[in-house]
């Protein structure tokens, strides 16, 4: 066998045993988030942050001249859609809570509800 042959012959060989060792590096990490999506819940984030904040007077009965109960999700839901609660939670002049407002990341936590499109689970 000459030498050109035996070049040929060990080069297939080696792009033969580099293309069929298995790499188990290339393998997918199993994901570490148990909800990929990361979408905002209104179980999982809402509901906290309305009772945190807004139930104290937006509650089941309302006080202190509360228009509206925030204590389910059709409530909240329907407080964004049809009574601006998003511009309220927003508005640094007349701000909900009544004490100021809440703080960037609740706010965000709120309009991606929204933009998740209100999802209860």
């Amino acid at each position: 066998m000459n030498i050109k042959n035996l070049i040929y012959v060990l080069s297939i060989s080696l792009l033969i045993f580099s293309c069929s060792s298995s790499d188990d590096s290339a393998e997918p990490n199993p994901n570490p988030n148990p909800n990929p999506s990361g979408n905002v819940t209104y179980n999982g984030h809402i509901q906290s942050i309305m009772s945190n904040f807004c139930t104290s007077c937006h509650g089941n009965p309302t006080t202190n001249g509360a228009p509206m109960s925030l204590t389910t999700y059709a409530e909240v839901k329907s407080a964004v859609e049809n009574r601006g609660l998003i511009q309220r939670i927003n508005d640094a002049n007349n701000p909900m809570p009544q004490g100021g407002l809440m703080s960037q990341a609740n706010r965000a936590l709120v309009q991606q509800w929204v933009n998740d499109g209100f999802l209860e689970n």
